[in-house]
């Protein structure tokens, strides 16, 4: 088949003759629109367009650089000036740049590009002076505006307060509650950004949550009603030993509280203990309470004597005295007295005792002589003077540290120098190691068991050799059982130079005696600067390991022997120069 004929002239004329005028327009106009556009990017080059302002200040016609440099001197300046906020009823000052928001001029001149290369606007540039007004691009840390309220919270919240009552010169005072208030951080960052980013004028409100109290003013009005006003209406009445003791409202409420429990309800709290050594109290309550002594013992020659009785104790408990007093507080008339029970403790020792008991001569006696000074005088007479006469049973376990107490100023010692870390140091209690070893010799050489007991680390040359000891409170003490058959009576003395320790009872041996062997594994010391606080000097001395053999001996025949094994480290010598001299 032949390919199809050429159309007719006439027909492609006709075709021409279609197109419509309307789109030929359309053509010329985006021919034109274009042309227009080119223009205007050409007239602007890379600068800002003519004409733009951010905030009032013109950067048109800048490059992007210079327009940057010019905001950041001229606008980011204004980023300093604190913004204002209402924190509930209270008024707060935030810097904003502190609180991370600052102006970000890189990105603000590259929006006002952008917004200038719109074709509307770069034409519209030809034939206008095209002025427009641009927001800046603010930059926003949120990690630096939470520290900041952070910061603001803690000047600014309150913790709610609640319904309480208090006493004060024997009547009740009425706390009244009070709610608090936190600030809600996630809605306060950004309420801060809004403001900041508007510029808000006057003072932004921060959102804070209401915290309200656990006792509320029904609960605190309840309690004042049904106890505290009925506590502070007149005195109640104590009966100790057929003795009778008032107590006034302006003493009870010195020492009576009113706390909430766990369900939130104000219950009255009396502190015992401090009611008891009120002297509106304690005075009235000496002549029929007192504390057990027991009978002290003396030697007249080798014989054992009494030198004054025992005496029964009778005491009255901080547990007695708030159970006796706390239920006369709601009551009126003669129904606010009643009898407070005393605790009653008999002694162990008095002269009726003493033979049964078979303290009838001495065990044992050692004295252990020191140089004079003042820490040494207190602390070892101190500890001398709780010791003296303490009573130990058969059977029974005696402990220094239980007998004299941790060694502080409230219990009558004071700071002196005590081995810290192989080394001298000064700590409350300096010296006690004097009585602890002469009591380890005087139980040694009255043949009981000892059961803790440990030696300084280093050796102290007033000492015996592998004969002291050394305590400390809470980790080391010195103890023995007494497994002599009889009771024992612990005598204690000091002077301002020696502390003596006697033991009476009845001997289990007719004597006990020290073997010292020879020192091995000697060790030469070091040197070293001391601490640069409290620093204390020290003379070197080897190091050594020894052993003391005790034994016993009755009818003058050994009948058993024990050996104490003891490791003494080096003393360094530590020197202490004028920055660490005292």
């Amino acid at each position: 088949m032949s390919p199809d004929p050429d159309p007719p002239a006439d027909t492609t004329r006709s075709a021409r003759r279609r197109i419509h005028p309307i789109a030929l327009l359309a053509g010329a106009a985006a021919a034109g629109f274009g042309a227009l556009y080119v223009a205007g990017l050409l007239a602007s080059g890379d600068d800002v367009p003519a004409g733009t302002r951010v905030r009032g200040v013109d950067i048109g016609g800048l490059s992007r650089s210079q327009a940057q440099e010019k905001l950041d001197q001229q606008i980011g300046r204004t980023w300093t000036e604190p913004v204002t906020a209402r924190i509930g009823d209270r008024t707060a000052t935030i810097d904003a740049r502190a609180a991370g928001f600052s102006l970000d001029s890189a990105q603000t001149v590259a929006h006002a590009a952008r917004a200038g290369a719109d074709p509307l606007t770069v034409i519209g540039r030809l034939f206008t002076g095209g002025d427009r007004d641009i927001e800046p691009v603010i930059r926003a840390d949120e990690a630096k505006a939470r520290a900041m309220l952070t910061k603001t919270a803690e000047r600014y919240d309150s913790t709610p307060r609640n319904g309480a009552i208090s006493f004060e010169q024997g009547k009740p005072v009425p706390v009244e509650p009070r709610d608090g208030q936190s600030l809600d951080m996630r809605g306060a960052v950004e309420a801060l950004r809004s403001a900041v980013l508007s510029r808000q004028a006057g003072p932004v409100a921060l959102p804070v949550r209401q915290r309200e109290p656990s006792v509320d003013t029904a609960e605190m009005n309840r309690a004042m009603t049904q106890f505290a006003r009925p506590a502070m209406s007149a005195p109640v009445t104590v009966t100790v030993g057929g003795r009778q003791i008032p107590i006034s409202p302006v003493t009870v409420g010195k020492h009576l509280t009113m706390k909430p429990d766990k369900t939130n309800r104000l219950t009255p709290e009396l502190d015992g203990k401090a009611l008891l050594r009120d002297p509106a109290v304690a005075r009235p309550l000496a002549p029929v309470t007192g504390k057990m002594a027991e009978a002290e013992l003396r030697l007249d020659g080798d014989r054992v004597v009494v030198a004054s009785d025992g005496k029964t104790g009778r005491e009255v408990t901080a547990k007695g005295i708030e159970q006796a007093v706390l239920p006369l507080l709601t009551k009126t008339g003669a129904a606010r007295t009643a009898a407070v029970a005393a605790k009653e403790t008999q002694p162990k020792l008095t002269r009726d005792t003493i033979g049964a008991l078979g303290i009838k001569e001495k065990m044992s006696t050692f004295t252990v002589n020191f140089e004079r000074a003042p820490y040494r005088t207190t602390n070892v007479g101190r500890a001398a003077e709780l010791i003296n006469g303490s009573v130990v049973l058969p059977g029974e376990t005696w402990s220094l540290n239980r007998t004299v107490g941790e060694r502080t100023k409230a219990n009558g010692f004071v700071d002196g120098t005590i081995i810290l870390n192989d080394q001298y140091t000064k700590a409350s209690g300096g010296g006690v190691s004097s009585v602890a070893t002469t009591v380890f010799n005087a139980l040694f050489f009255a043949g009981v068991k000892p059961v803790e007991y440990g030696a300084h680390s280093f050796y102290i040359e007033r000492y015996p050799e592998g004969r002291e000891a050394t305590v400390a409170w809470g980790s080391l003490d010195l103890k023995f059982t007494n497994d002599s058959g009889n009771a024992l009576y612990i005598q204690a003395s000091a002077t301002d130079t020696s502390v003596t320790v006697t033991f009476l009872g009845t001997k289990k041996y007719d004597s006990v005696e020290a073997v010292t062997g020879p020192r091995t594994n000697v060790k030469q010391p070091g040197s070293r600067p001391g601490a640069a606080k409290d620093c204390v000097p020290q003379t070197p001395l080897e190091g050594f390991d020894v052993n003391v053999d005790r034994v016993f001996r009755s009818d003058g025949e050994e009948v058993k022997r024990e050996t104490f094994k003891t490791r003494y480290v080096p003393r360094d010598e530590v020197t202490c120069g004028p920055e660490t001299s005292d």
